[in-house]
């Protein structure tokens, strides 16, 4: 019986190199999982959505560059909040504000992930009747 209570109390490791409780969440694991499903959404709006948008209007190649540089820009973006999290999983902050802090993370990427695409639409519009006039 006490055998079986202490090796729940137990930490575990998990593959992330991190020592969590058996009853905690791994909020860095969470922010990773969210970054990459939020990377993937976003490269498949840039593609699917201002792809077809710059090739409906005759443009000269530059939005493509802006497009490659647009994706390109957001990787590092997502690699800082995964290290962020990171540091923040083993920063002894409770299960409470680690909560909070977490969904204000998740918001903010999530808003960015999808306004992006949309926005880069509205400068290439934007170019377009500068250039055009």
């Amino acid at each position: 019986m006490v055998a079986s209570a202490s090796r729940k109390a137990v930490a575990k490791r998990s593959g992330y190199g991190d020592v969590r409780t058996s009853g905690a969440v791994m909020w860095n694991k969470k922010m990773s999982n969210n970054c990459a499903a939020a990377l993937l959404v976003y490269t498949m709006m840039q593609i699917f959505f201002v792809l077809s948008f710059i090739q409906s209007k005759g443009m000269t190649i530059a939005p493509y560059f802006g497009l490659i540089l647009l994706v390109a820009v957001i990787i590092p973006f997502c690699r800082k909040y995964e290290k962020r999290w990171d540091n923040m999983a083993n920063s002894g902050l409770s299960q409470q504000s680690l909560a909070a802090k977490f969904r204000a993370d998740q918001i903010v990427l999530w808003v960015l992930a999808l306004g992006l695409p949309f926005i880069f639409i509205a400068l290439i519009k934007i170019a377009g009747m500068m250039f055009s006039a």
